[in-house]
């Protein structure tokens, strides 16, 4: 029953979609902006003026056209069954869903991340278990794009180097080395 949709997000047991009109409309398990294990798309409640999606292990991210991130369903033990902004981002202008982190592109080019750290994938330096704030990629600008793993994080540069940083036990960091 949907149209208009623009782009869409699979999460864990979960799909996204985001209309043309700016509204997001979710389906499948778990916690969607107030529906519960709907078997056909429900609208998100709370956002609008949405330009971009992510879906991760449990968590869900809009990117509004004020350059706010707003996140709910299941994230680093916390429940937020209606998108809630992340507190101290802004000018954002992509967006990225781990499975159990989430990942910020500001438009300046550096890149924000938070959620579960165990592995480095926040890229401050520490291996902290949980981030609930998001922090700045240390030693990273000019990114272009990016996007958040199981337990590491990918960016594309402005000038077509790929840096990766987190996990590595299956040699995802992709340098040879595991």
């Amino acid at each position: 029953g949907l149209t208009g949709v623009v782009a869409i997000a699979a999460g864990g047991s979960n799909t996204l979609a985001l209309k043309e009109d700016g509204t997001v409309w979710a389906w499948g398990s778990g916690v969607l902006g107030g529906a519960t294990n709907s078997s056909t798309p429900v609208q998100v409640l709370g956002l609008s003026g949405i330009i971009a999606i992510a879906a991760g292990g449990g968590q869900y991210l809009a990117l509004k056209q004020d350059g706010t991130v707003w996140e709910w369903g299941v994230n680093f033990l916390v429940i937020r069954s209606t998108p809630t902004q992340v507190p101290g981002l802004s000018e954002i202008t992509a967006i990225s869903a781990g499975v159990n982190h989430s990942v910020a592109l500001r438009q300046d080019g550096t890149v924000r991340a938070w959620g579960f750290n165990s592995e480095g994938q926040l890229g401050d330096g520490t291996t902290t278990d949980s981030i609930f704030l998001p922090v700045q990629v240390v030693g990273l600008s000019g990114a272009a794009a990016i996007a958040g793993g199981g337990g590491h994080t990918v960016a594309l540069k402005q000038d077509g180097t790929v840096w990766t940083w987190g996990a590595n036990t299956y040699g995802q960091l992709g340098d040879g080395t595991t």
